[in-house]
């Protein structure tokens, strides 16, 4: 369950990495595709199945767009392997998916670059900042999907320009083939048997997982959602006695061991212990008991997508009790959980298998996140050079 750095940025800054193939010319959409239902709404402007003339109307009309665009979603990432499938099995409708390790920046440099273009992305998977800053900047339809009112208020816009989906927290992957005792804090990682052992999935001014990792290590070393310093100052400690290594943690490193200690999502650590458990890599997973930090990301349809009945319906799926359970089965904590858990859909299987946790997690503002961001872009390359 694995995005590279690229991928990873979507929670965070980060400048288009792949400005060439998003910005490439794509023949304009058939507008006559953006046909209206039984409502009196086009597709493009629905903000709801019921505006359209209710799922059964929406099925049909999305099924004669036949295609959907998504961008940034590598399969083995929170399941979405499965998930796609599953949509494409269930629907009868192509999944186009383009550029699995894109960054949220990537994303929006798309919906920008590809304004008009059958090409560009009907659907998109956000890091939280950047979902906040493409609703701003008008670029996401409204739309409530019907299990609107199961997502939490604190985790969706108002305006339903775009709510959150899955999220994890930050926690410590070890190969126990490796490493003879796996740290279960970050305090732990400082320990000499750990030298050149730990890393980061990517550099966090650009991966949002990595900079979920330095945030937990702040608030594992008296810091705050305002104040990441620590969280700095402790990765220079853990460079200089040399246990931090400048290497990408992805599946294949730490398949050949080259990252024997990994600080990333728990939903993709759980994945590498499934996924390696047949190739000699005995991989467990703890979260910190001194950093607990979660994170959501952010679904959001394009305002301009090419098949806005495919897009809707797309998120019908993903808020379903189908949907929340397929990320689930990819040990990421769906948005609509605790609903789930309630009222008896959530898969028991999956749930028992999600990696402890001692606290309930804490979210920062925008602000805060804002100011997090800022002083780590600032401040990371020279306290780690």
């Amino acid at each position: 369950m694995f995005r590279s750095a690229g991928r990873g940025a979507a929670a965070l800054l980060g400048a288009a990495a792949v400005l060439t193939s998003l910005s490439a010319c794509g023949a304009a959409p058939d507008d006559t595709a953006d046909a209206a239902g039984s409502g009196g709404v086009k597709a493009s402007d629905a903000g709801s199945a019921a505006d359209f003339g209710g799922m059964k109307e929406l099925i049909a009309a999305a099924q004669k767009e036949g295609e959907l665009n998504v961008i940034a979603l590598p399969p083995d990432w929170a399941n979405y392997g499965e998930v796609i499938k599953a949509f494409e099995a269930k629907y009868k409708i192509k999944v186009n998916s383009e550029n699995p390790d894109a960054s949220s920046a990537d994303e929006i440099a798309a919906v920008k670059s590809r304004k008009g273009q059958k090409r560009a992305p009907d659907v998109l998977d956000l890091g939280i900042a950047f979902a906040r800053s493409g609703a701003q900047e008008g670029l996401f339809a409204p739309y409530k999907v019907e299990s609107w009112d199961k997502i939490p208020d604190s985790q969706k816009d108002a305006e339903a320009r775009w709510y959150n989906d899955y999220g994890g927290y930050v926690s410590i992957g070890c190969d126990a083939k490796r490493i003879k005792n796996c740290p279960q804090s970050f305090a732990d990682l400082l320990k000499p048997e750990y030298k050149g052992k730990v890393a980061l999935n990517g550099n966090p001014t650009k991966s949002g997982s990595a900079f979920g990792g330095v945030y937990a290590a702040a608030l594992a070393n008296k810091g705050s959602f305002g104040d990441i310093q620590p969280g700095i100052d402790f990765f220079a400690e853990l460079k200089k006695n040399g246990n931090f290594i400048p290497v990408e943690s992805t599946p294949a490193t730490v398949e050949k061991g080259e990252t024997p200690i990994s600080i990333d999502w728990d939903y993709l650590n759980a994945g590498y212990a499934d996924q390696f458990k047949d190739k000699g890599v005995d991989w467990k997973v703890a979260v910190p008991s001194d950093g607990v930090y979660a994170q959501y990301y952010s679904q959001a349809v394009n305002k301009e997508a090419p098949h806005p009945a495919a897009a809707r319906l797309w998120m019908e799926f993903l808020y379903s009790a189908e949907g929340q359970n397929l990320w689930l089965k990819g040990y990421a904590r769906p948005v609509l959980l605790p609903a789930m858990i309630e009222d008896g859909t959530a898969d028991k299987t999956f749930t028992g298998k999600l990696p402890k946790v001692s606290d309930a997690p804490a979210f920062p503002s925008s602000e805060e996140l804002d100011k997090a961001k800022a002083d780590l872009a600032e401040k990371w390359d020279k306290a780690l050079s």
